[in-house]
């Protein structure tokens, strides 16, 4: 039987770190116990915020590609979250806190964003490697690091709501799982992944978007006031900014 190439196994290896690093966004939950209302709305807001920013990084870096192909993965995004949006609606909420530990149906189309968002970042680690192992490795270390605050939004929407900080280390995982998944293939084809990278880019940007407005900016609204609601959006947006500065001076 043929051997596997020890290159698979690294691209294969970094990626499954850059899903695993994702679950360290839940650990500060192991140490926060009360949830009030108002915090509640400030974690909807921040979440909102770290996706928001997430999702323009996303457009920047598809533009940089193919602008056109970019805004047709955005548009395709969101009408496939609004197709998943009315499937879900015959979905019932006591079945969704079985599965996830707390919350309602709209967390499912929550993670199913942040999943989809992943797929395009296995992508990014197989083409990356494809160029040189080092460049490879060092794209797969900056997603890793980039993972922790989207694994922190994931568990600013799951735990208020019920879900354990334990389960919530392991959706945060889950929802980058599709990156080692994507790696090896992007790696082996990389042509034909790095034509139709935008779209992807763009895809998982116009549903990460949708999400915010339609999801969880109304949901902290009913929780907290507006303007604190503007502040953490805000605060979330430039922290999240100022971190991807930095991991990219390094």
């Amino acid at each position: 039987m043929d051997q596997i190439d020890p290159i698979l196994i690294q691209v294969f290896l970094y990626a499954l770190l850059t899903a695993v690093a994702t679950g360290l966004g839940a650990v500060p939950f192991f140490f926060i116990k009360n949830i009030s209302p108002s915090f509640l709305g400030k974690s909807h807001a921040a979440a909102a915020g770290l996706m928001l920013a997430a999702s323009f990084n996303l457009i920047m870096e598809g533009y940089d590609i193919n602008q056109w192909m970019t805004v047709y993965g955005m548009l395709s995004g969101m009408i496939l979250i609004l197709l998943a949006d009315k499937g879900l609606n015959r979905i019932n909420d006591v079945d969704v806190k079985d599965l996830v530990g707390g919350g309602r149906k709209e967390m499912l189309l929550f993670l199913g964003i942040m999943t989809l968002h992943s797929f395009a970042e296995g992508v990014s680690v197989g083409v990356s490697f494809s160029s040189t192992i080092e460049f490879g490795i060092f794209i797969a270390i900056a997603i890793a690091v980039h993972n922790i605050p989207e694994g922190l939004a994931i568990s600013l929407v799951m735990v208020p709501q019920g879900t354990s900080p334990l389960k919530a280390v392991w959706w945060s995982i889950f929802s980058s799982l599709p990156q080692p998944l994507m790696a090896i293939p992007a790696f082996l084809f990389v042509e034909v992944f790095r034509e139709y990278l935008p779209f992807g880019l763009g895809l998982a940007a116009g549903a990460m978007i949708w999400m915010v407005f339609s999801e969880l900016i109304p949901e902290a609204l009913e929780k907290c006031e507006p303007k604190k609601i503007g502040f953490w959006v805000t605060a979330a947006i430039l922290a999240m900014s100022a971190f991807q500065i930095l991991l990219g001076e390094y």
